[in-house]
């Protein structure tokens, strides 16, 4: 059998040669790796002969490297400093680990907002958070959780409903305390509007022709492709946002965005879901989903108290 690994020049003798070209001396390497000076020339020669250069040029009382061994020695400080990183870490016990995908705008504006409070009841439990918009599958990738906003006749039979999906208008308070948007104060506010595409929802348009202002015109609009880019303006005080309620609890509650107004609209069949990856989930798998389910279902019950 041709093997890759039965071409490799010796391994051994690769800690005398780097001890040696660290002191530029085999007297000092000898005492580093508590050997002879002989053998550390022994094992000098030994590569030298397997790679056929030459790696230090020998005088009587001085010893230098050659170009081939300066680059031999770069390169195998970084190859060993490596191996001896991963060796440290396979040594020590794994940390319990829940890896969770979501999209930017539920890790961003509500899973990392709240994460706080799990790290401080579960700080044995690490959390790996793959953000990304696109759909993971879970069968194949090294995910354990998925946080996902989709249709609820789309969500698997074995996952939690964590809640809904409320518009309301939404701005910093510098902005939105008191403010009551009709055809008076609208040509005043400027316009965060939602061009994601496939959300139509989450723009003004539809919120305004059903307020009845589809013809007043704002003082402007700035338009997101990003939700969550969207919010932060809203927090910046840059304008009025369609802002989903229960997804902007964490920002509600702390008062860093306040509503505007009282108009509140359902989106209907859809919500925030929480899908396990198939099999069994480990120890730590199934706390991390508990306490998901948790401060969704302790949302839920401010938001209606």
């Amino acid at each position: 059998m041709d093997s890759s690994l039965l071409r490799l020049p010796p391994l051994d003798p690769l800690r005398g040669f780097l001890a040696a070209a660290r002191h530029l001396s085999f007297t000092l390497a000898a005492e580093e790796l508590c050997l002879s000076q002989s053998a550390i020339s022994r094992q000098v020669q030994t590569l030298e002969a397997a790679l056929g250069v030459k790696l230090f040029v020998r005088a009587t009382r001085s010893l230098a490297l050659t170009e081939a061994g300066r680059r031999l020695a770069v390169g195998a400080e970084g190859w060993l400093t490596d191996y001896g990183r991963l060796a440290t870490r396979l040594k020590q016990p794994a940390r319990p680990t829940v890896n969770i995908t979501a999209s930017v705008g539920i890790s961003a504006l509500w899973l990392v907002p709240q994460l706080r409070d799990f790290q401080s009841a579960h700080p044995e439990i690490d959390v790996r958070i793959s953000t990304t918009n696109r759909v993971i599958d879970l069968t194949h990738e090294d995910i354990d959780l998925a946080l996902r906003y989709c249709a609820d006749r789309d969500a698997p039979k074995t996952s939690w409903r964590l809640f809904g999906d409320t518009l309301l208008p939404v701005a910093h308070p510098s902005i939105g305390s008191d403010l009551v948007l009709d055809a008076q104060s609208l040509p005043n506010q400027v316009l965060l509007d939602f061009d994601g595409g496939g959300h139509a929802w989450l723009s003004w348009t539809p919120w305004l022709a059903a307020e009845g202002l589809d013809d007043i015109q704002p003082r402007s609009c700035l338009r997101f492709s990003h939700y969550d880019q969207l919010i932060h303006a809203a927090l910046a005080g840059q304008g009025l946002a369609i802002g989903r309620m229960e997804m902007l609890e964490p920002l509600l509650r702390e008062g860093r965005l306040v509503p505007v107004g009282i108009n509140r609209r359902a989106i209907e069949g859809r919500g925030i879901w929480l899908i396990p990856a198939p099999g069994p989930m480990r120890p730590e798998v199934d706390v991390f989903a508990a306490w998901v389910r948790r401060v969704a279902g302790q949302s839920a019950t401010s938001r209606d108290t």
